[in-house]
């Protein structure tokens, strides 16, 4: 039985991206191909060379929010507000610090247009909060927010869209589904006109990814949960390059755990929407998914947990291996690994 501690490995900070590079497709990609064993090192708008006629890329078209909000309180202390989940029109599933200050009852102030009351406690210490607003909130909010980066980075991103996929289309995530940023498009034109097809689907990415896996045994970790969609037309087109034997290659995690929710045993998908708890780790039988790109992982996430069930977790923590040394940028704005 693999345990949490199973899938550490050790990181240089400075390995830790801090911000995006430019342009978006001259990251490094890191190619594993899991039939010849054969690891390469290239960069990523080679993936035009490397990817064939015929490939599916199910890219993840969720928008992110600008989910982080300064308050004060009605005796002058600040405040922060990070926006999880929309509940209804007025209300939102939040995470409030410092949470002792904010309890139920208390009214923030953000600005003139906009305010805040904690209404009550979740059961892993968020709040669900009620905004009053003057206006349409998602415009107040366009002008209040910030964009909600990982702990790790500290730099302030002064471009809000580089937080963004090109591709990205309806707002409802908390995070960015990163593997997506190293697409412009340049790249996505290339691709299609090489015959690349593209299908999209949608899973609005909680805080949640961020949060370690605090039990030492996999079983006991409870998955956060996460709303997916996805439309006929895009089911179709996953299911024709099924059908005809064609690759499906998931451009991210979030992709990957969408296809394999709603995936049957033979790999077809159905037109649906829902939410999905879906947690990937080894052994695990993959139904859809044929080839990922992805970003490189945070030490004992449930995403690299993910990976090492897509290439064994020996072989992830060896290519880690090789990252570090060859000064691979790392998480949400670092470079991209391609296994096929």
């Amino acid at each position: 039985m693999l345990k949490t501690s199973d899938f550490y490995y050790d990181l240089p900070k400075e390995l830790i991206a801090q911000t995006p590079i430019e342009p978006r497709d001259s990251s490094r990609l890191l190619v594993y191909d899991r039939k010849t064993g054969e690891v390469s090192h290239k960069i990523f708008r080679d993936i035009a060379d490397i990817l064939k006629k015929g490939d599916l890329l199910v890219i993840n078209t969720t928008k992110v929010y600008p989910a982080r909000i300064y308050a004060e309180t009605a005796h002058g202390g600040k405040a922060e507000i990070l926006l999880l989940k929309r509940l209804d029109i007025a209300r939102w599933e939040t995470l409030v610090k410092p949470g002792k200050k904010c309890r139920e009852g208390t009214v923030l102030k953000i600005n003139d247009e906009l305010s805040c009351e904690i209404i009550s406690r979740t059961d892993d210490g968020g709040r669900i909060v009620k905004f009053i607003f003057d206006g349409v909130f998602e415009d107040i909010l366009s002008k209040v927010g910030e964009m909600p980066l990982p702990p790790y980075i500290h730099e302030k991103l002064t471009d809000k869209d580089r937080y963004q996929t090109v591709y990205c289309k309806k707002e409802g995530s908390a995070a960015a589904p990163t593997a997506g940023l190293h697409f412009t498009e340049n790249l996505i034109a290339k691709l299609k006109e090489k015959g690349v097809e593209f299908a999209e689907v949608n899973l609005n990415v909680g805080l949640g990814t961020f949060r370690p896996v605090k039990s030492e045994n996999l079983e006991e970790h409870k998955m956060h949960t996460e709303y997916y969609s996805i439309d006929r037309q895009n089911a179709e087109k996953i299911n024709a390059a099924k059908r005809e034997g064609r690759r499906v290659i998931a451009v991210g995690t979030t992709s990957v755990r969408t296809l394999e929710t709603v995936a049957d045993e033979n790999g077809l998908v159905k037109a649906q929407s829902g939410d999905t708890s879906i947690f990937i780790y080894p052994p695990y039988k993959f139904r859809c998914v044929d080839a990922l790109i992805t970003n490189f992982h945070l030490p004992e996430s449930t995403l690299i947990m993910l990976v090492s069930a897509f290439a064994t977790r020996e072989k992830i923590l060896e290519l880690y291996d090789t990252a570090v040394k060859e000064r691979y940028r790392f998480f949400s704005f670092g470079d991209a690994c391609l296994i096929l």
